[in-house]
């Protein structure tokens, strides 16, 4: 066993090389300069980009990472109270155009490309899950409004969003409803002027009270007195917290009231909120009721706001994957630089102590950490890249199948990150031993925060019923034929490359592939709906390593051919690093799947058959 070199991590947040080779090697984000919108970029400018983000992270949001979770929003009745620093990180956010990165040049954008602009995001999620959830929400907001809002609502709400002057939020859920949005009570009740009029409470509302902004614009799923029941009569509105002036200054306050803080495990920094609208505590122009403005067409509000939610999956994909990525990289430093233990040959009591690195059941923590973290990054900056395509592809036919490869990998991208990436805050922790339970160490806290996204924005169960309910059956079948297609030729290039190990992976993904379809059809075929999505998890987790398997072989071929390639030092020491954690997922993690699908091919009805009263 040989003692590692002493290396320094120039970022604990994440590994610029590994964004670099995401964008620039796997993903080719330099083609996409050759679309008209993107014509004024480069390799360059969107360095550039990344400089800065990274600068801004750094400097400003992860300082106060831990202080913000240490002292939570507190509101005294009145107005939300948060530490200092949130504000200053928010407002050089705003300054430096990042709200608006890949937006139209006419509202205020860069016109980045939606995946460079997620990977620079990645280094806000990574220093500062807690404040960056403000402007991932309001970006989120903003996209939304812009594909179903007004020009009149886009000038009044949008362009000051973008200019970092407004906040977005999204209010879905209410006390009684949870995630069954068909039982929501909020009701929004027409006025003379076009307006409406809203009623109701809104539960778990990030950032949904604060003084961080002028304004703060919530999106809210309402009903239309007479709407249809459920899903079908639910509508959209914005509803601002204060009323906006027809000059575009803020105005009197909207009858929205705070009414109270919800106080989470992690994610302390964002502030959870309970909003009553038209409880009568602001009355504008002396009437109860908040004001709403209709988004889209009545009664197709949850269509809008997919939007939104979809955006918001894949985001908090991004997060979960940042969360892990960050955990992973401050255990890496701890095992470099903790000596514990000797060598199992050493036999003399007084040798030195070696760090914990050298140990294989670190390496192994490492390795698996390694694995889901960068597994999980290079996953979402793929379904990026599917944003991009869908919206600039030349051809239609591109275009569609980036929207398909997007439907069914939207539930992946949320859910996966979520519980892998968390189980690598998890390994982080045991590298401290006992020091990663405590406050001492920041890896306590990347968990805690982690914990909160196999929840956010759909629970892994609503994401597991919408894969297998929905969308593997998409078009019938099209969307998982399409995904089985990219990773067959991802196969066929690890072929070719002539390398046993990736040629031994390749065999392994493509008999994955047809297992995978195999289940489905078997699930399918039962004829008995309730049954096949009762273990609607199972399939979830199957299919999510499966994809994650294919994104490690994508990242292998490109390493291999680097390495052929006559790559030296530092470069070949990361392509070596890549190669061996696609290694260690072929080897530890794809053969998990095995055992899945003979349970789900079975059909097992244990959980589907268990009664309330047997527990």
């Amino acid at each position: 066993m040989n003692a590692p070199q002493s290396i320094e991590l120039p970022s604990k947040l994440v590994v610029r090389r590994d964004l670099e080779f995401l964008l620039y090697e796997w993903l080719d984000v330099a083609s996409l300069t050759r679309r008209a919108r993107f014509a004024d970029h480069s390799r360059e400018t969107f360095d550039a980009a990344l400089d800065t983000c990274e600068r801004i992270a750094t400097d400003l949001f992860a300082p106060h990472n831990r202080k913000a979770d240490q002292n939570e929003p507190r509101f005294d009745g009145e107005r939300v109270h948060l530490i200092p620093e949130v504000k200053q990180a928010l407002d050089a956010f705003g300054a430096a155009g990042l709200t608006a990165a890949a937006q139209d040049y006419e509202f205020g954008g860069m016109q980045l490309p939606v995946v460079v602009e997620k990977a620079c995001f990645a280094y806000f999620k990574a220093a500062n899950v807690g404040t960056s959830g403000y402007p991932f929400l309001t970006i989120g907001n903003a996209n939304l409004l812009l594909a179903h809002g007004t020009p009149e609502q886009i000038d009044t709400f949008v362009r000051p969003m973008l200019a970092g002057r407004f906040f977005g939020t999204m209010c879905l859920s209410e006390p009684q409803a949870g995630s069954s949005l068909a039982d929501i009570r909020t009701r929004a009740e027409p006025q003379p002027d076009g307006t409406y009029r809203l009623f109701g409470n809104k539960m778990w509302i990030s950032g949904g009270d604060h003084e961080l902004a002028e304004n703060i614009v919530h999106l809210v799923l309402a009903k239309i007195p007479g709407a249809p029941a459920g899903v079908k009569g639910i509508s959209l509105f914005i509803v601002p917290r204060k009323l906006v002036n027809a000059d575009g200054s803020v105005g009197e306050r909207n009858d929205v009231a705070l009414a109270g803080l919800n106080h989470k495990m992690g994610y302390r920094g964002t502030v959870n909120t309970l909003l009553n609208f038209g409880e009568g505590r602001f009355r504008p122009g002396g009437q109860p009721g908040a004001v709403g403005y209709l988004v889209g067409e009545p009664n197709r509000g949850l269509a809008c706001m997919f939007h939104m939610m979809n955006e918001a999956r894949i985001g908090v994909g991004l997060g979960a994957a940042m969360l892990g990525y960050t955990g992973y990289l401050h255990a890496l430093d701890y095992a470099r630089s903790r000596p514990q233990g000797r060598p199992l040959g050493a036999k003399d009591p007084a040798s030195p102590q070696v760090p914990i690195v050298a140990h294989a059941d670190v390496k192994r923590m490492l390795l698996a950490q390694k694995a889901y973290v960068e597994g999980g990054l290079a996953l979402n900056l793929y379904c990026a890249r599917l944003v991009d395509e869908e919206k600039t592809a030349e051809s239609a036919e591109a275009r569609r199948d980036a929207h398909l490869l997007l439907e069914i990998l939207t539930p992946v991208a949320k859910s996966w990150p979520s519980q892998w990436c968390l189980e690598a805050n998890s390994l982080a922790i045991q590298v401290h031993g006992g020091y990663g339970y405590t406050r001492d160490y920041a890896v306590e806290q990347f968990y805690r925060d982690n914990r909160l996204n196999p929840i956010h924005e759909g629970t892994h169960g609503i994401q597991a019923l919408d894969l297998l309910g929905r969308k593997a059956m998409l078009d019938a079948g099209a969307a998982l034929q399409r995904l089985g297609r990219e990773m067959l030729a991802t196969v066929a290039a690890a072929r070719a490359t002539g390398d046993a190990d990736l040629g031994a992976w390749a065999q392994a993904l493509s008999t994955a592939v047809d297992d995978v379809a195999e289940t489905t059809r078997i699930l399918w075929g039962a004829g008995d709906a309730e049954r096949t999505l009762a273990n609607a998890s199972v399939y979830l987790e199957l299919f999510g390593h499966v994809v994650v398997a294919w994104v490690w072989l994508a990242q292998a071929v490109v390493a291999n051919r680097a390495l052929a390639a006559g790559a030296s030092g530092a470069d070949e020491r990361f392509y070596r690093g890549k190669l061996q954690a696609a290694r260690f997922y072929f080897r530890w993690e794809l053969p998990k799947t095995g055992p899945q699908h003979a349970l789900l091919r079975s059909l097992d009805p244990t959980c589907l058959e268990m009664r309330d009263e047997w527990f």
